[in-house]
């Protein structure tokens, strides 16, 4: 048999018993008046990690589940498929170079700690007003063309460090203004549909932004340069092999690892700004009231917070981050007044995965998004297709955990 089939058979064999785990399960547990919650979840796991080994002591046994189960068997179903993969493409860099994976798994790190940090913006607006905002890529567009034009045609050989707050401070006003004159009046109760008003009027700023931006700054790409050069630096073991080596584009760690300046410096900004981010809604009386109205705004107005200046609050920060996202990864990609409409699409995968409405499950859901598109381009061996199916990453993976949880990695049943 080539190796080939045994790759599809395999995946056949991990999916065929992840159906039935997934049918099965729920349906033995409801009969003996358990707890469904986890069943479909835990038996889809199970089943593709076992087949009939692991299912049939499940479902004679039925002990209380937890989405705790399934996070063994869905390892060892990732290290199924990858046995799998390995077989039927030998040669493959994926399979051949270690180097490539490695360097593969810290690039899909860095940039999904970006998505984590655009999408945790998105997320924090949905948990405090309850609306998806859809202008949400053309904040993340925004933030990138106010870097690119502070630092190259506003400020020439001005400070990043400034492009980035200015980047910050206009996004965040924008949100505010937005927030108070076409939010507001739906929350005091003036707008009879909330929620068509919510998706209408945000689709018209994202529509707004965009065009504005390509009538003043035009269409054509353009790209910063990155912001910092890394110092000349290596650092080797007494044997003689490389552990640390910079240049001023590139850091290479242990001779396998090889992570851009830009990408480095965008995650290492994006990492600093969650930290102030959970340190804010930690630990200061704001971020208490925001968290407070997010979970309970009758309560939280009872305790004297007030909920349309928390609203104001949340769909500025919101609006931060997304620039903030967009102002780090200007230095990476060419930047276009469109480019937030990918990005947008892409935040939307990644909060529905993590869980509406969850901090953490966004920045998870980041991390995600990020290492299954770095697999997805460098195990496919023509880079032109794995470069076109880089959109379609994100929607395969928020496909099957949608169909095992479908509340996502950290929803709540509502």
């Amino acid at each position: 048999m080539e190796f080939g089939y045994i790759f599809w058979w395999t995946l056949l064999w991990v999916i065929g018993w992840g159906i039935i785990g997934n049918i099965v399960t729920p349906r033995i547990y409801l009969r003996r008046d358990l707890d469904v919650s986890q069943a479909g979840l835990v038996g889809a796991s199970v089943g593709a990690a076992t087949g009939p080994v692991g299912l049939i002591p499940l479902w004679l046994r039925t002990p209380q589940l937890s989405a705790r189960w399934s996070v063994i068997p869905g390892l060892l179903v990732i290290v199924i498929l990858a046995f799998a993969f390995a077989q039927a493409d030998p040669d493959n860099l994926c399979v051949a170079s270690s180097s490539f994976i490695y360097s593969q798994l810290s690039n899909g790190i860095v940039i999904g700690i970006i998505y984590g940090l655009m999408a945790l913006g998105l997320t924090l607006i949905f948990s405090i007003l309850g609306v998806v905002s859809f202008a949400h890529g053309e904040f993340y567009m925004i933030g990138g063309m106010v870097v690119y034009y502070f630092l190259n045609v506003w400020f020439e050989g001005s400070s990043p460090i400034m492009a980035i707050l200015a980047a910050c401070l206009v996004t965040f006003a924008i949100g505010v203004i937005f927030e108070r004159i076409f939010l507001a009046p739906m929350h005091s109760g003036e707008v009879e549909r909330p929620g068509e008003y919510a998706i209408l009027v945000t689709f018209g700023l994202a529509f707004f932004l965009q065009y504005l931006v390509q009538a003043t700054a035009g269409a054509n790409p353009v790209k910063a340069q990155r912001f910092f050069d890394f110092p000349q630096y290596e650092l080797t073991s007494s044997s003689g092999a490389e552990i640390i080596t910079t240049t001023r584009g590139n850091l290479s760690l242990f001779d396998a690892v090889s992570i851009p300046n830009p990408r480095f410096t965008a995650a290492l900004i994006a990492i600093l700004m969650l930290i102030l981010l959970l340190i804010f809604l930690y630990r200061t009386w704001v971020g208490r009231g925001l968290r407070a109205v997010s979970e309970d705004r009758q309560a939280a107005a009872v305790a004297g917070i007030n909920p349309a200046t928390m609203n104001t609050l949340a769909f500025g920060l919101g609006g931060m981050l997304a620039g903030l996202s967009g102002a780090t990864l200007v230095q990476v990609f060419s930047w276009l007044p469109q480019v937030g409409v990918v990005a947008s699409a892409r935040s939307f995968v990644i909060i529905v995965l993590g869980g509406m409405g969850s901090l953490p499950g966004a920045f998870v859901g980041g991390l995600m998004v990020g290492l299954f598109e770095a697999a997805g381009a460098g195990c496919i061996p023509d880079p032109t297709r794995a470069a076109g199916y880089i959109p379609a990453y994100g929607m395969i993976i928020l496909t099957l955990v949608l169909l095992l949880k479908p509340t996502g990695l950290f929803g709540r049943e509502l």
